[in-house]
C-alpha cells in the first residue's frame, strides 16, 4: 500500500473514533470518490432508486450532472414509499412531467450549502422558485445524513418527499399574522379553535413579535378526547389559556436562536427547555418537525406534541422533574438520598446543572459518583449546589459569596464558581432554582 493511502486510512480511522465522521448506515459511503457528480453519487449509493428514476423521467439528468454547483435534498426510497399509494407511479407518467419537475426542482438549491450553514439560515430559494424553510428540518423533512460531497455540489439525505405547494408554503403569504398563517396552513385547526376559545386570537394577531411552538392537529389528537373536549369548554378557559401561553415566547426566535438557547421564559411564566441534544433537539420533550415559518408578527416552529405546564406550587424536586432538562441531577439526588431534604420546607436556593452540564464531565466520572460507595462524595458535590434561603437573581448579583449546605463558601457573581447562569428565578414552593451550565465541585 502506498504511504499516502496508509496515512489517509489512519486519519479516517482517527476521525471515526473521535465521532467527527460517523459510520454510514445507508450505503452513501460511495460518495467518498470526489470525482462523482450528484447523479452518479445517488446511483452508486443504491438507496435512491426512485429518485434516480424520477430524475430520468423529468429529463433532469444532464442538469444534475452539469457544473452546478447544486445542493440536493435527496429523499430515499423509503421516503418515497411514504407517499400515498399510486402517487409515485402517477408522477412517473409522461403526462405528469411538469408536476414531477416542479417537485424535483423544489429539492434543489443553487450553490453548495453545507449543513452548518443550513442551520443558520431561515429559508433557501429552490430551483423550482419557491422558498423552502431550513434550520432544524427541511420543510418538515428530517436530514438523516448530511454533507455528501459531490464533484458538482452536495447531497443532504432527507426522510420525506417535500412538496412545493403544501401546508406552510401556502400559508406564508406576505403580511399574514400568526393566526392567519395557522389557518391557511390547514393543519392547525384544533390549535386555532383553542386560541379562539381562550380569547387569545386578538393577542396573537397583535404587533408582537411572538415565537409560537405550534402543535399540529395530530399533536392534539394524542391527548385523550375527553381532555381536549373539556379544555374547550368555557369553564376551562383559565387552564386552556395557561396551556396555550406556555407555547408562546416573547420575541422572534429563529431556529438558530432556539438551538443556542437552553431555556426560554414563556408568556405563561414557566420556562421551556431545549432538550435532546443537537442531533434531535426537542422543546420540553416535543419534537421540532418544522421551523422558521415567518409571519408578519413573529415566527412559528411546528411541534408534534402538546406541551403542558406543570401545576403550580411545585417543590424543588417536582420542578426539576417536570422541566425534563435535569434527569441526571434528579438521579443523583435520589442516589444521595436527598429527595426528602429538597422536598422539605427549606427554603433553598439551588444552582441546577443541566443534563448537558453533567455530560461534559470527564468520561466515567458520573458513573463513579452514582455508585453506592461514593454516596458521601456525591452528597458533598450536590449540597455544594444548594444554599439555605431563597435568593432571587437580583439578590445573587449583589452578593459575592454564599455559604452552601455542604459548608464551604460558593463564589457568586458574575458566575457561580465559574459556571454560567443560563436561566434564573424558577420559583418553587420551597425555594428557587437557577440553572447553570456546569457541575461545580467543593474545594
Amino acid at each position: 500500500m502506498k504511504p499516502k493511502s496508509v496515512l489517509r486510512n489512519v486519519v479516517l480511522a482517527w476521525l471515526f473514533s473521535c465521532g467527527v465522521l460517523i459510520p454510514d448506515p445507508i450505503g452513501t459511503v460511495a460518495r467518498a470518490a470526489p470525482a462523482k457528480d450528484i447523479v452518479d453519487t445517488a446511483v452508486a449509493a443504491g438507496n435512491f432508486n426512485t429518485l434516480v428514476a424520477a430524475v430520468k423521467a423529468a429529463d433532469l439528468v444532464e442538469t444534475l450532472k452539469g457544473e452546478g454547483p447544486f445542493t440536493v435534498f435527496a429523499p430515499t426510497d423509503a421516503a418515497f414509499s411514504k407517499l400515498p399509494g399510486g402517487t409515485v407511479q402517477n408522477l412517473l407518467k409522461p403526462e405528469s412531467k411538469t408536476r414531477l419537475t416542479s417537485i424535483l426542482t423544489y429539492h434543489v438549491v443553487p450553490g453548495r450549502i453545507m449543513s452548518g450553514d443550513l442551520v443558520k439560515l431561515r429559508s433557501v430559494k429552490t430551483v423550482q422558485g419557491q422558498q423552502a424553510s431550513t434550520g432544524l428540518a427541511i420543510d418538515g423533512a428530517r436530514v438523516t445524513h448530511a454533507d455528501i460531497v459531490c464533484s458538482n455540489g452536495v447531497i443532504h439525505v432527507i426522510d420525506a418527499v417535500i412538496l412545493p405547494e403544501e401546508g406552510m408554503k401556502r400559508a406564508q403569504a406576505p403580511g399574514q399574522d400568526l393566526v392567519d398563517t395557522a389557518i391557511s396552513a390547514g393543519s392547525f385547526n384544533t390549535l386555532v379553535a383553542a386560541v379562539k376559545a381562550a380569547g387569545l386570537a386578538e393577542t396573537l394577531k397583535g404587533e408582537g413579535p411572538f415565537t409560537v411552538f405550534a402543535p399540529t392537529d395530530q399533536a392534539f389528537a394524542k391527548l385523550p378526547k375527553a381532555t381536549l373536549d373539556r379544555l374547550l369548554l368555557p369553564a376551562s378557559k383559565d387552564r386552556l389559556t395557561e396551556i396555550l401561553t406556555y407555547h408562546v415566547v416573547p420575541g422572534r426566535l429563529a431556529s438558530a436562536d432556539v438551538l443556542k438557547g437552553k431555556g426560554f421564559r414563556t408568556v405563561q411564566g414557566q420556562p421551556l427547555f431545549l432538550t435532546g441534544g443537537a442531533n434531535k433537539p426537542m422543546i420540553a420533550g416535543a419534537n421540532l418537525v418544522k421551523t422558521d415559518v415567518q409571519c408578519s408578527n413573529g415566527v412559528i416552529h411546528v411541534i408534534d406534541t402538546v406541551i403542558l405546564p406543570a401545576p403550580g406550587n411545585q417543590d424543588i424536586v417536582e420542578t426539576l422533574v417536570s422541566s425534563g432538562a435535569f434527569k441526571t441531577l434528579v438521579a443523583a439526588v435520589k442516589a444521595a438520598n436527598l429527595v426528602d431534604t429538597l422536598k422539605g420546607n427549606g427554603p433553598f436556593t439551588v444552582f441546577a446543572p443541566t443534563d448537558e452540564a453533567f455530560a461534559a464531565l470527564p468520561a466515567g466520572t458520573l458513573d463513579s459518583l452514582l455508585k453506592p460507595g461514593n454516596a458521601e462524595k456525591l452528597t458533598a458535590i450536590l449540597t455544594y449546589h444548594v444554599a439555605p434561603g431563597k435568593a432571587m437573581a437580583a439578590d445573587v448579583i449583589k452578593i459575592q459569596k454564599a455559604t452552601t449546605v455542604q459548608g464551604q463558601s460558593l463564589a457568586i457573581a458574575p458566575t457561580v464558581d465559574e459556571a454560567r447562569v443560563i436561566y434564573a428565578d424558577i420559583p418553587c414552593s420551597n425555594g428557587v432554582v437557577h440553572v447553570i451550565d456546569a457541575v461545580i465541585s467543593p474545594k
